[in-house]
């Protein structure tokens, strides 16, 4: 009987795959051109860039890590979705009029123009980086639920899928990204729908029961109040959302590109409305899927393996509960829903990085005059490069204990002092370059402090970071911006 359950959803995952390949292929004709590949020609309405947005906002990160850390504890993460409200105002105030007035694909283009290259080609390592390790996650999350089905080594599983993606990427270009990003948008919200339906269903007392437990357990908890900033208390959550949040809108090139992806201004302000705002409820979604799990395996302890009780293997919990409780080809639905999820961040994510290699390296400081052809080859080649470092660092995550904890930790550390930079040319007309470098170098110095400080055993402990790591990128930014003002001696005009 369970052969035929696994076959019935493997044959449901397999038809996805397809489907999400014809797709790009069948796109493909649309990014033959650098416009094309990068800015989707600058055509597509709000509704599908908007779909696009919320896409690369839900990955298997939100889909697999934030019903983990439900489980293994409470809502504490769900204070990083408060944050988003005004962070979408902001964007749609301030963020997308200035993209849209750029003739430039590039984030990063204008922090040359405002404090020389230096700075852009700072921010663009930065960015790298991020998307580096967030490819790493998201592929390492959406191996575990097809490692469970298939029964195959997770290393194998995250080859594979890596491989797939980056075909994927390389083919379609932007277009096909966005499109795609759609589709696996509303499957994978459907997905997480039916997950939380099921995971109700599956207990005698219902969603009651779920409550009844959750508040036993204090699931719903947001977490401590208290003035700590050495715990990830409500304010320290706050904090890291907020920026994290304004960082995405403010000058993360995947979503930089779907702004000028929108054909029209009034479309692009629409599409940033429709990702920002419906991801607040979706994360409550997610995070209630984690504390059904909870009551659920409260009920039925016996159908958890002793190894998945330990709190350190809750990534585990949700894909092992997809495989072996869920009804035959659902469980293949919901992992196509991963699969899409992860799909349209690591595709969105090869795409940004070969654009910005392409824009900021390339075409700046190796050929200058690099024509159409030249271009596009590079962009193919760096998306395959880039693919494969992705993948190496999704086969590094295997090791990790959260790999929720390891992203968060992870885009603080590389996101150090991107968003300061943009603030300080945003908001001051006199910074000149010297005092961005000012403030750069005091938010890296910052940034290594609290990062190897806890860490590096030789370090002297009363010279350690007190702090916790959510606080690196909102201490980074803070310093760039404050430093940098300081030694421009600025003030707002």
């Amino acid at each position: 009987m369970r052969a035929h359950v696994v076959s019935l959803d493997l044959a449901v995952l397999a038809v996805y795959f397809v489907a999400t390949m014809a797709l790009g292929v069948g796109l493909s004709r649309r990014s033959r051109s650098v416009d094309g590949f990068t800015a989707a020609g600058r055509s597509l309405p709000g509704w599908l860039t908007g779909l696009s947005i919320l896409g690369t906002y839900i990955s298997s990160i939100t889909f697999l890590a934030l019903p983990a850390r439900a489980y293994a504890g409470n809502w504490n993460t769900f204070v990083f979705s408060l944050s988003i409200p005004l962070a979408t105002w902001i964007a749609v105030r301030w963020f997308v009029p200035f993209y849209r007035r750029s003739t430039h694909v590039s984030a990063y283009h204008h922090l040359e123009a405002r404090f020389g290259p230096w700075a852009r080609a700072y921010a663009s390592l930065c960015y790298l980086l991020t998307q580096l390790a967030r490819m790493g996650t998201v592929m390492y999350l959406m191996a575990l639920p097809i490692s469970a089905l298939l029964g195959w080594d997770i290393r194998a599983v995250i080859l594979v899928t890596g491989i797939s993606v980056t075909i994927y990427a390389l083919t379609g270009g932007l277009v096909a990204v966005i499109y795609a990003d759609a589709l696996q948008t509303i499957v994978l919200m459907g997905g997480a729908l039916l997950a939380a339906v099921l995971a109700v269903a599956a207990l005698p007392g219902g969603v009651g029961e779920v409550f009844r437990v959750a508040a036993e357990h204090g699931k719903f908890s947001l977490g401590s109040l208290g003035p700590s900033l050495g715990q990830p208390t409500v304010w320290v959550v706050l904090l890291y959302g907020l920026i994290i949040n304004l960082q995405n809108f403010g000058i993360d090139q995947n979503y930089v590109q779907r702004y000028i992806a929108s054909r029209t201004d009034a479309e692009a302000r629409k599409s940033v409305w429709l990702g920002g705002l419906t991801y607040f409820p979706l994360s409550a979604l997610f995070l209630f899927i984690g504390t059904a799990l909870f009551a659920y395996y409260a009920a039925n302890p016996g159908a958890l393996p002793g190894e998945l009780r330990d709190p350190g293997r809750a990534d585990w919990v949700f894909p092992w509960y997809i495989v072996t409780a869920m009804p035959p080809g659902v469980g293949g639905l919901l992992i196509a829903a991963i699969f899409a999820a992860a799909m349209s961040t690591v595709s969105t994510s090869l795409n940004s990085s070969a654009t910005i290699i392409l824009s900021d390296y390339y075409r700046r400081y190796v050929n200058r005059e690099a024509t159409e052809r030249q271009s596009i080859r590079f962009l193919r080649v760096t998306t395959m490069v880039w693919g494969v470092a992705g993948t190496g660092v999704a086969l590094a995550m295997i090791r990790v204990r959260s790999a929720l904890d390891a992203w968060w930790t992870l885009a603080g550390i590389f996101g150090g002092g991107m968003l300061g930079l943009f603030l300080l040319g945003f908001l001051s007309r006199r910074a000149t370059g010297r005092a961005a470098l000012g403030g750069v170098g005091a938010g890296v110095l910052l940034t290594l402090w609290m990062t190897l400080s806890p860490r590096w055993a030789a370090f002297p402990e009363a010279w350690r970071s007190p702090f916790h790591e959510f606080l690196i990128i909102v201490f980074g930014t803070t310093a760039v911006l404050a430093v940098g003002w300081m030694l421009s001696g600025s003030r707002r005009q």
